[in-house]
């Protein structure tokens, strides 16, 4: 027998389609909820039937399938977790258009007869715990960019004169400063020296002569600032929000960084790809907890593929594509993160070897981001052979 167990994850339970051997389905699809009891039980009653452990296999589903693979990771079960994309097209086989959560878990039974597939490799703590930290202080990052132009609205409605005082807007100084004089009114009520004795206790390092000059132009602004009259209560409140949440979030990600500065420095393969010329902590922490580890990509092309920079292929007869557009089916951070690597390593003519490879498919007649995306699948083998033979990068003098 080669028996195995279908399972089509959801949020707090699966459903469970269990085959004996090819073609040999045992008993009829049942579901389980994802804590102790149930999990034993799913698994438990087939490998008495079969005589000995049965596979398992499933959807990758973000977070819904965690339970399932803690519990197959514990009791050191062999699994394997499908890209929904190949499970998709393996649906297509059939004429008729069904999707129930019973076919679903069939058809992952199908697909491991049918496949060669590899057991899955869970990464190690570390590696997780790196991606977490990661994936957080990115999605953080772009509750932030949200808050800054709700921000900068609600200064729009109060203060638009605002705006041309501080070059950083969202610095502390500037927030603070905003914080206790929300209005022109406010500022035009205070003397320039009151003024400048209230930022300098706001915790700027600047001599007394640059506050001086500072007040100056606050109150400049405050002079031109159109909205004279008494402004509307409820904008002041919404800025003093804002500005308390822009507190948070800056706290917030500088625990993060840290978090991932100290983690990421105890990878041996932080510094090799560090010396990258354009990749820094953030890009070096965020490759390396996306590819979690270089062993399980033996060659360049499957970690090319993981990142979804490999180009698709179409021939039929006599005819072939000769535009292929990249597959974009692998890990969507990892290939964001390379190609902003790509983007910096460009910029300010940073890393000359790539720029050379960049300039040459220029030349070929290649647009600008079909370049960066060929720069892209090229740094993803100098990175490939770089952990491999745990060499650093070696740029053109």
């Amino acid at each position: 027998m080669n028996p195995v167990i279908g399972l089509d994850v959801a949020k707090g339970e699966s459903q469970v389609q269990a085959f004996l051997q090819r073609k040999k389905t045992y008993k009829q699809s049942f579901k389980f909820e994802h804590h102790l009891q149930g999990l034993h039980t799913f698994y438990q009653e087939v490998e008495q039937v079969a005589g000995q452990p049965p596979a398992v296999i499933f959807e990758s589903t973000g977070h819904y399938h965690e339970p399932v693979l803690q519990f197959l990771e514990d009791q050191a079960i062999t699994y394997y977790v499908i890209n929904p994309v190949v499970s998709y097209e393996a649906k297509k086989t059939g004429l008729r258009k069904v999707k129930t959560d019973k076919v679903d878990a069939y058809h992952l039974g199908e697909l491991y007869y049918k496949e060669d597939l590899e057991a899955f490799q869970k990464k190690t703590e570390q590696y997780l715990d790196l991606r977490q930290l990661t994936r957080q202080h990115s999605a953080l990052t772009d509750s932030y960019v949200e808050i800054k132009l709700q921000f900068q609205a609600a200064v729009d409605h109060i203060f638009p004169e605002y705006h041309n005082v501080f070059s950083d807007l969202c610095g502390k100084l500037s927030l603070n400063t905003l914080l206790h004089y929300p209005t022109a009114s406010a500022i035009q009520k205070v003397s320039q020296q009151t003024l400048a004795d209230d930022m300098c206790q706001f915790g700027a390092r600047r001599s007394d002569a640059w506050f001086l000059d500072k007040a100056a132009q606050l109150k400049a602004a405050a002079d031109r600032n159109p909205f004279q009259h008494p402004v509307c209560h409820g904008h002041i409140v919404s800025l003093q929000m804002y500005i308390q949440m822009l507190f948070q979030y800056q706290e917030h990600l500088s625990q993060l960084k840290r978090e991932i500065d100290a983690l990421a420095r105890s990878f041996e393969d932080h510094g090799l790809i560090q010396s990258i010329p354009g990749i820094g902590d953030k890009l070096a922490a965020t490759i390396i907890s996306e590819i979690g580890g270089i062993n399980q990509f033996e060659r360049p092309k499957q970690l090319a593929a993981y990142a979804g920079l490999d180009p698709s292929v179409f021939e039929s007869g006599k005819y072939k594509a000769s535009i292929n557009r990249i597959t974009k089916r692998g890990s969507s951070r990892l290939r964001q993160a390379l190609y902003t690597a790509v983007q910096c390593g460009l910029a300010k003519n940073r890393n000359k070897k790539l720029i050379a490879f960049y300039s040459r498919k220029r030349n070929e007649g290649k647009p600008h981001r079909v370049a960066v995306i060929a720069c892209a699948n090229k740094l993803v083998h100098w990175i490939h052979a770089m952990f491999k033979r745990q060499e650093v990068f070696v740029d053109q003098s």
